[in-house]
């Protein structure tokens, strides 16, 4: 399948929330079948094999190849997704532009010699940065500075179109083209059914709901955009390794758009403070100026990424999980996790109705 009507993967796919879920997964590949993989494609001398932990759409493994250390992503859902080829072209094209990323050692998701797509990783030395965030360990000064001068250096990249990626035109002409010609098209892309779906499960009234649309079109004008910037679309600590100081590698591109130069600034603001975000922004304007209208069109963004992240949130549980679970800091519930998301979403419609910067963070 494509992704032409997917505004974001985990919500919006058939199966949805595959993979969200604690327990068994019906997707699980045998470590056998892995290990066969792996001898076929790289001849190894020497070949260790072991299942990683993961909380997110792939089955994972680590693995030594002739000494090598290697991060095995498997996509194996109903779907048949080809989607890691898409991936592994744009983890190319960002480490172009001096972003730091894991090589791509080895992809396939042609589903012709196995019938799952798999995507082989150079292994970075490092956990995520949310585990030093969970630990209290993260220097909050370093480590947004610079995630927002890598987020400046991947909007160098300008692809054609906007929204999710072609592949049939990659594989043609090895260019990132978005499916839609008009970005105000795939930022209203499944909106309707995401508030029908949070206002069904008793997440948002129904005046809420009126509110967020009537916002939206308000601001309608900031989505006309002459061309897309990249977008990682899933940016967080989760999806950063390195030590607590700095970054040694974002990772997880799965969910790459062509898209707003605000978008992925807006998704930092979905999880963290007013001095993170300040840092952040200080990093990004070393390396590139904010785009005119910069608030309104942080805020319009932020409000489209917590509405999605209500409705995984809600879909997948994981309201009901405790602080074992990657969202939830330590000592925290699903219900302060629930409080956190609704206040978020209040924020975001509060910066587009005055109009305001990062202060309001701080003045709530």
């Amino acid at each position: 399948m494509n992704r032409r009507d997917i505004h974001y993967w985990k919500c919006d796919r058939p199966a949805a929330f595959h993979g969200t879920g604690p327990g068994s997964r019906p997707d699980q590949v045998p470590d056998e079948a892995v290990r066969t993989l792996l001898t076929d494609c790289f001849q190894p001398a020497s070949l260790t094999l072991s299942p990683a932990p993961g909380q997110g759409n792939h089955l994972t493994w680590t693995a030594d190849i002739d000494g090598v250390p290697i991060f095995l992503r498997i996509e194996n859902g109903p779907e048949g997704d080809t989607h890691l080829e898409i991936e592994s072209a744009v983890l190319a094209e960002v480490a172009r532009v001096g972003v730091p990323v894991p090589r791509v050692l080895g992809c396939d998701a042609s589903r012709t010699r196995v019938p799952f797509a798999w995507q082989a990783l150079e292994r970075i030395p490092h956990p995520d940065l949310n585990h030093w965030w969970k630990a209290g360990l993260l220097d909050e000064n370093a480590v947004p500075f610079a995630i927002g001068e890598n987020v400046a250096r991947w909007q160098g990249i300008r692809p054609e179109g906007f929204g999710p990626f072609d592949p049939g035109i990659w594989r043609q002409g090895g260019r990132l083209t978005g499916y839609h010609q008009a970005y105000g098209d795939y930022f209203r892309l499944r909106l309707d059914d995401h508030l029908g779906f949070l206002e069904a499960r008793s997440f948002l009234s129904p005046e809420r709901t009126d509110e967020i649309r009537s916002l939206i079109e308000t601001h309608a004008h900031l989505l006309e955009l002459d061309h897309g910037v990249l977008v990682h679309k899933d940016l967080a600590l989760w999806n950063i390794l390195g030590p607590p100081d700095a970054v040694a590698a974002f990772i997880d591109f799965d969910d790459a758009i062509s898209g707003d130069p605000m978008d992925d600034l807006s998704l930092l603001a979905c999880f963290h403070d007013a001095a993170f975000l300040r840092r952040a922004f200080d990093g990004y304007t070393g390396v590139r100026p904010l785009p005119e209208n910069w608030p309104l069109r942080f805020w319009l963004h932020l409000l489209r990424n917590l509405i999605v992240k209500a409705v995984i949130r809600v879909g997948a549980g994981y309201f009901e999980r405790d602080s074992g679970f990657f969202l939830i800091g330590n000592g925290g519930s699903g219900a302060d996790l629930r409080r956190f998301t609704e206040e978020r979403i209040a924020l975001a419609m509060r910066g587009l109705k005055e109009e305001a910067g990062l202060e309001i963070f701080e003045n709530r």
